[in-house]
């Protein structure tokens, strides 16, 4: 029997296509005529000229990296829409201006270019383009201490880390896990301690005072709002994506809306216009709570230029629509984001919050030997809907009693149980990670952790020795899914001015535009029958404009024993009508753009279908051609991700057995950010449709693409997350059936469902991307 890493890595290699012939790329030339150094010298521009650019579907730079590198090529593709709404592609002149980014100064980049057609086709070419010495102004971006080399062996999930920082005059920064800065801000930021940046939708976002501007990658800046006019005197610490925009933090004064307050205002945004959608004012909402419970919020909360609050970062949780705020003076605040009703409140109980009986009776318990988070800051969710923050241990600066001072700082993780006690808290929180350098570094500002991957981190200490060490520090260190510190960098800081709060991000895959996160693909393995044994795949196109799908059954090549020999594929829509049916591919009328998306099955008798199919819900059923049965693959994918629409709801039903024949389900969440998504698998409640053997119980297990395991549940209602699955409307119906929530990134993953105690029957197994 194949092992289970082996069938999952099966799984999500079915989701990759195949190539397919090339004409396009034989009768179009391409030539690269020059080349133009850019504003920074991470920066330059290809011009080339092409004997037909209606052809060009997309054009991929790949920088080649320096020698001993461990990190993945930085590479970007440009659609054809892309570089043509940029004026990088003009229409009937042959023309394309090319921008490469991320390339190393003072070196002689080795860039490789392929040009992807619409027919499927590829060329290829290269050019070196030589880059002059950078200026990094003594911040210690291009020699950094190591403290511990990037490990060849290791496997880390991100190669790139973005820098909020305040050193020099261009930043933020982008340096890879090798220690080389590849990019530097091209919107020069005096005084840059005090502005806050991000990197979202391919590009940083830059604040200076009471603006805000987007910088692109190839170093293009535009300006996006200037709040000033609103009453914001000053936009500082984080931005955080929001639930439809970016949240921005604001200093304000008494002309704006919400009064003048320091540090307790924040705002969600449009991206792309700056509007403001939603404003939310802590010093209200904290005063409205405390008036409710009895107490003077007078005693609490203070206008400005109080720092009161000190409001650090934002982050929202789509499990329950909500809004986790960091307030460094005092704890971390969950707010309801449609309502702002207070949720919960984790922090040190002996800091001035909690001698008011309004604010204490929102406190989580902390579970025993748990330590509470003091001054913290990066509040974010983890992929497994865990609270993630930075530790700094420094207590408070405003209110009194201040609270507890720690020695040392450490990234934390809690797992928060929100179900009230006997005893009437608001819920538990227990800390089930830590990363604490054996209690030896004291950081107490504008530190970070962040989880990119499952389990892979990036640790950032901004202020190593704190503002008393005369030679303070900012370490930079990235930790794997074992544990293991894959690196280790060292720089000189003045403050927090060199490095905080840094991001992972990925440039080793950057599209432009980029696709957001969303489930691209499903990919779901099982015995094919008949009947109610039949293979049924489900999908809904959620929008308000069509999708381009193509849906594939297969058999004899998945390489397994025991397949379905000719597998048939139907597909109908959410009225029952038949959209079509396919028995062998190469007579689908849509062969030729199957084949050209490189996604033509590996033997002719196996099937798929090339739609176009509107918004609406859609079932897809596998069946062997003459009642013959077997192992099959079903298989969805999305060929159209940029368009208004998407694939939501995933499903799969099929027959559960053991071994070989469990049911193994692939999707991809691409292709940045992550998505937030409900994964469940059905038996019991299945008989109520009148299947005559359904799984009596259900599991499922969550892996990654390096077959890692990363989630697992039997009952729904024992994980973690069971308050939010209800929330959301998909708590199953039996209590048997298994369930969970996971705030994914961008890659593949796959759900095996299996019969807890090996039972076998009918299953079901679901994605809903919330």
């Amino acid at each position: 029997m194949r092992s289970k890493c082996a069938l999952i890595t099966l799984a999500l290699c079915l989701l990759a296509g195949r190539h397919a012939g090339a004409t396009q790329a034989d009768d179009t030339t391409v030539t690269i005529v020059g080349q133009t150094a850019g504003a920074t010298p991470f920066i330059s521009q290809l011009s080339l000229t092409a004997s037909d650019t209606t052809v060009i579907k997309s054009i991929q730079f790949t920088i080649t990296p320096r020698p001993r590198s461990v990190t993945r090529p930085l590479s970007g593709t440009y659609s054809h829409d892309y570089l043509e709404s940029r004026g990088y592609l003009l229409p009937g002149t042959g023309q394309v201006f090319l921008p490469i980014f991320g390339l190393y100064d003072d070196y002689a980049n080795t860039v490789t270019l392929t040009y992807r057609f619409l027919d499927g086709s590829s060329a290829e070419d290269g050019t070196t383009i030589t880059t002059a010495l950078f200026d990094d102004q003594g911040c210690g971006y291009k020699n950094p201490t190591i403290l511990q080399a990037r490990i060849p062996s290791a496997t880390l999930s991100y190669d790139y880390i973005f820098i909020r920082s305040g050193c020099g005059d261009f930043s933020p920064v982008i340096v890879d896990t090798d220690r080389y800065l590849r990019w530097v801000s091209t919107f020069a930021t005096p005084s840059a301690l005090f502005a806050a940046s991000t990197f979202f939708d391919g590009a940083a976002y830059v604040t200076l005072s009471a603006t805000l501007s987007r910088v692109e990658l190839d170093g293009t800046v535009t300006p996006i709002a200037d709040y000033g006019a609103s009453g914001v005197t000053h936009l500082h610490h984080n931005i955080d994506p929001g639930k439809n925009g970016l949240i921005i933090e604001a200093d304000t004064n008494d002309s704006f809306a919400g009064g003048g307050y320091y540090e307790s205002i924040f705002m969600e945004i449009d991206s792309l216009t700056g509007a403001i959608m939603r404003t939310w004012n802590m010093a209200d909402i904290i005063s409205a709570a405390m008036t409710a419970g009895g107490d003077d919020p007078s005693q609490f909360v203070f206008p400005t230029p109080d720092d009161w609050f000190h409001n650090n970062a934002v982050s929202y949780n789509r499990a329950d629509d909500s809004l986790i705020v960091s307030s460094r003076e005092n704890f971390v605040i969950c707010i309801d984001y449609e309502t702002s009703a207070i949720k919960w409140i984790l922090g040190d109980k002996t800091k001035k919050w909690f001698q008011f009986p309004s604010l204490a009776a929102f406190a989580l318990d902390v579970a025993p030997g748990t330590l509470p988070p003091i001054g913290q800051h990066a509040t974010s969710v983890a992929f497994d809907q865990g609270l993630l923050l930075f530790d700094n241990g420094f207590n408070g600066l405003f209110h009194s009693p201040p609270g507890v001072f720690r020695t040392y700082a450490s990234p934390r993780k809690y797992r928060l149980d929100l179900n009230p006690s006997a005893t009437g808290n608001a819920g538990t929180a227990t800390e089930v990670w830590n990363f604490e350098m054996g209690q030896s570094i004291f950081s107490p500002f504008c530190s970070s952790v962040y989880e990119d991957a499952p389990l892979n981190y990036l640790v950032d200490y901004a202020i190593v020795g704190g503002f008393a060490n005369p030679n303070p520090t900012a370490q930079l260190l990235g930790l794997d899914a074992a544990g293991s510190t894959i690196f280790h960098y060292e720089y000189p800081t003045v403050g927090c001015n060199t490095a905080y709060n840094s991001l992972p991000i990925h440039l080793e895959k950057a599209n432009f535009p980029v696709v957001g996160p969303q489930a691209l693909n499903l990919s779901t393995r099982g015995l094919v029958g008949s009947g109610d044994d039949s293979l049924i795949g489900g999908f809904i196109v959620e929008g308000t404009e069509s999708k381009t799908i193509v849906l594939r059954a297969l058999g004899p090549s998945l390489g397994l024993a025991g397949t379905v020999a000719d597998p048939v594929i139907t597909i109908y829509d959410s009225t029952g009508a038949l959209v079509a049916t396919n028995d062998d591919w190469q007579s689908d009328p849509g062969a030729a753009l199957i084949e050209a998306s490189g996604l033509a099955p590996g033997d002719p008798s196996e099937s798929a279908s090339h739609q176009n199919l509107s918004p609406g819900s859609y079932t897809v059923v596998v069946t062997g051609k003459d009642a013959t049965a077997g192992i099959g693959l079903v298989e969805a994918y999305d060929l159209s991700p940029l368009t208004a629409s998407r694939l939501a709801n995933l499903s799969t039903r099929g027959l559960v057995g053991s071994g070989d024949s469990v049911l193994i389900s692939g999707f991809i969440v691409g292709d940045v950010a992550s998505s937030t998504v409900v994964i469940r698998a059905l038996g019991p409640s299945l008989g109520s449709s009148g299947l005559s053997a359904p799984l009596a119980d259900p599991a499922l297990m969550v892996y990654d693409s390096n077959g890692g395991a990363i989630s697992s549940n039997d009952n729904w209602q024992d994980d973690p997350s069971a308050p939010q699955i209800e929330q959301n409307g998909l708590a199953p119906m039996q209590p048997t059936e298994a369930a969970t929530i996971l705030h994914l990134p961008a890659g593949a993953y796959t759900t095996v469902v299996f019969g807890a105690a090996g039972s076998v029957g009918t299953g079901l197994v679901e994605v809903y991307d919330l």
